[in-house]
């Protein structure tokens, strides 16, 4: 044990996690490990277990086989704990269009137990960060497709969790909002030392500074940095990249064929 103190647990660590639906294996024995203070991406097509694993991460379902840890705190053990490291934006949206934005995160705060006042200072600290200030007082239906992301974002950040997990965070934005919101997560991962769990689908989402983790039909592919992922692929870019690995199989067959 000695020297523990020193070394941080992962942000993120998954160990042998696998899941089913019924016959249905959505996640096949993944073991993900994610430094502190990373903006990693989840890239994975539609269906490829992201979500799954995502409902797994912040307990939506339990754990069937495996454990998931975040910052060395179990979620199936110490949830609570865990789920305090965590901040979470889903998909679906999920605001009161009828509150004001800072109604909606006073609220929220509520929620996590965060008296009155304490609330509104982190609501007016949580949109500074976000860059939502100014429109503080607008009701949320006012607002743009991407601007009410940002406010989710923000109400994820409430509670101070250590650990961001976005799923698909930005589906049915236009690219300008789309650049802007990775933008402002980056930011919080770069100046903050916040640590991010992005997943997506969308290959161009992913930089070569990220940590990128493949995910396809529940499987871990390949994990690491970008530039590692590619240079060992041999290939010339992500794009490629994620082709060849998701590809793979089925070319495979192919060629047996012929």
């Amino acid at each position: 044990m000695h020297g523990m103190n020193t070394i941080e647990p992962p942000a993120v660590a998954i160990e042998g996690v696998s899941h089913s639906y019924g016959a249905r294996r959505a996640l096949d024995n993944v073991n993900v490990s994610i430094a502190p203070s990373t903006f990693a991406v989840l890239l994975g097509l539609n269906g490829a277990g992201k979500s799954t694993l995502f409902s797994l991460l912040t307990r939506l379902y339990a754990v069937q086989h495996g454990h998931i840890r975040i910052f060395g705190h179990d979620v199936g053990t110490a949830a609570s704990e865990a789920l305090r490291m965590v901040g979470v934006v889903f998909q679906p949206r999920t605001l009161d269009l009828d509150l004001s934005v800072v109604q909606n995160l006073t609220y929220h705060a509520a929620l996590h137990g965060i008296g009155n006042r304490e609330g509104r200072k982190r609501a007016d600290d949580v949109l500074e960060r976000i860059a939502l200030s100014e429109r503080a007082k607008d009701k949320v239906r006012n607002l743009s497709g991407g601007q009410m992301r940002r406010l989710e974002i923000a109400r994820a950040l409430l509670h101070r969790p250590r650990l961001l997990v976005l799923d698909e965070p930005t589906v049915g934005l236009d690219i300008k909002s789309r650049a802007d919101i990775i933008g402002h997560v980056r930011h919080l991962v770069t100046a903050e030392g916040v640590s991010v769990l992005w997943a997506t689908h969308l290959i161009d989402e992913v930089a070569d500074e990220d940590d990128v983790i493949v995910l396809h039909q529940g499987r871990v592919l390949a994990h690491g940095p970008v530039t590692t992922v590619v240079r060992t692929l041999g290939a010339q870019d992500m794009r490629a990249a994620f082709t060849r690995l998701t590809q793979e199989a089925p070319l495979q067959a192919e060629s047996d064929a012929s």
